[in-house]
């Protein structure tokens, strides 16, 4: 080999690290590209793990693409209001936003079969549904028309059927009674009397105070507590039909998603996974704690007086069946979704079930 010629050569590769720096780093910029995105949450910072949420996302994404894709996190009210954070999302304002989807049926009910449905699925059954059941898929070709893409990020379990000013024995106990509830919720106990009203977390405790409202839910325990609301409202009852395990959701604009490197949408794929699992079993540590402190302030527990659960599951069903037969895109979701929740129900009632009640009395027994 002619020695000038290979240190010529060697040269144009080596000519020091600064030569061989020069052409590497455009093929990495183009590969790997500095983003940063804004999220705006529907929940305000005090709530921590809800709202922790999408700062464990945030964290998760800039460590898995080495700082390169950065998410910058907005508690609800900052840039928009809580409510407004589909909005958001939709016209650009921002390119993320961690809400439940169930907070924009005014738009179209499906969004909350998303999030979850009154007498709906358990967190288990919600992610096998959203993961493997093909939820996920016919909830993102709902979301296409609204220009945005979703994912899981977060599921609360079973909730709490809520704090009320008095005690309720039946459904007449219901007439008249105004309660922030969300969702369907809403339109299910419409019906049975109740005047449903839609706030975001900030605001509720206010309006209970001030007896704007007679009653509220929210989550569980852990949050309920730090909300304050058992200060105005002594009975707390359960558990929340209308939410056996909500899905809160990651939702993103399309055209920016789209943008994303392979990488990226990896990387928020893997890490809202990694929050939907962290949530759930958070809010089942944190609850187990925050129900024995709340009890021990003299909070009077209570559980929904069957009447109101069996006039609510007649009406749910009733409104499932009227929005079938007049909204095509509820259809589309709710059937597939509908006899997933049914299959599932009958597994559950054999193992889960089964296993739940027997230990569950047992240690209710002392024993």
């Amino acid at each position: 080999m002619d020695r000038r010629n290979f240190l010529k050569k060697a040269g144009t590769f080596s000519g020091g690290a600064v030569a061989a720096t020069g052409l590497a780093a455009p093929a990495m910029a183009q590969s790997a590209p500095e983003v940063r995105w804004r999220l705006t949450s529907s929940f305000p910072n005090t709530l921590d793990t809800i709202f922790g949420g999408a700062e464990t996302l945030a964290k998760a994404v800039s460590e898995i693409t080495g700082g390169r894709f950065r998410i910058d996190v907005f508690p609800a009210g900052e840039l928009v209001p809580g409510l407004q954070a589909l909005d958001a999302v939709q016209d650009g304002t921002v390119e993320a936003a961690h809400t439940a989807c169930y907070y924009y049926v005014g738009k179209d009910p499906t969004f909350a079969i998303g999030a979850t449905i009154p007498f709906g699925l358990n967190a288990r059954q919600q992610n096998a549904w959203l993961y493997h059941g093909g939820g996920n898929e016919l909830f993102d070709t709902f979301l296409e028309g609204y220009g945005v893409k979703g994912l899981p990020g977060g599921n609360t379990g079973v909730q709490m059927g809520g704090w009320f000013r008095k005690e309720i024995n039946s459904v007449a106990d219901l007439s008249g009674l105004k309660m922030r509830i969300a969702g369907l919720a809403g339109r299910v106990v419409e019906p049975l009397g109740v005047v449903p009203q839609q706030l975001a977390g900030g605001d509720i405790y206010p309006a209970l105070e001030r007896g704007t409202i007679d009653a509220t839910e929210w989550i569980g325990p852990y949050d309920d507590e730090k909300l304050g609301f058992y200060q105005v409202a002594p009975y707390y009852y359960y558990p929340a039909f209308w939410e056996g395990g909500l899905t809160v959701h990651f939702l993103f604009n399309k055209e920016k998603y789209e943008a994303l490197p392979a990488e990226y949408k990896a990387a928020l794929d893997t890490a809202a996974k990694a929050v939907n699992v962290n949530m759930l079993a958070l809010y089942d540590v944190k609850n187990m704690q925050a129900i024995r402190s709340l009890v021990g302030k003299g909070v009077q527990l209570r559980p929904l007086p069957r009447d109101i659960l069996d006039a609510s599951y007649d009406s749910a069903m009733k409104l499932y069946a009227s929005l079938s037969a007049s909204n095509p895109k509820w259809k589309a979701v709710y059937e597939p979704w509908s006899q997933f929740r049914s299959q599932s129900f009958e597994w559950f009632r054999v193992a889960e079930y089964s296993y739940d009640t027997y230990v569950y009395s047992q240690q209710a027994a002392g024993k």
